[in-house]
């Protein structure tokens, strides 16, 4: 759990999720830019998280962390005021515009 601070954009409830466990990385692409694009929309300025797993379970290594994070820094950017990984290093905190 992180904590507490007042300043931290990060911080604060989460006001929605998106698991990504069990999906490919094209399905995880389309996934996350829906997801994200519908809840600066609809939500601005919430705090989602975008789950990915850990990637234990891909054989060549973690496949949907690195998709995630090329569209947070890329094509999803000006729809984000900042981003992390989660705690656990399983997804990500989003803060959205």
């Amino acid at each position: 759990m992180r904590p507490a601070n007042p300043f931290d954009p990060l911080d604060g409830p989460v006001a929605q999720t998106l698991d990504l466990h069990g999906a490919g990385a094209a399905e995880a692409r389309t996934s996350v830019k829906r997801f994200i694009e519908s809840a600066a929309r609809h939500s601005p300025g919430t705090l989602v998280h975008v789950i990915t797993g850990k990637g234990r379970g891909s054989a060549g290594g973690p496949v949907l962390k690195p998709v995630v994070r090329q569209l947070l820094a890329g094509e999803l950017s000006r729809l984000t005021v900042e981003w992390a990984a989660d705690p656990d290093g399983g997804g990500f905190l989003v803060r959205l515009r």
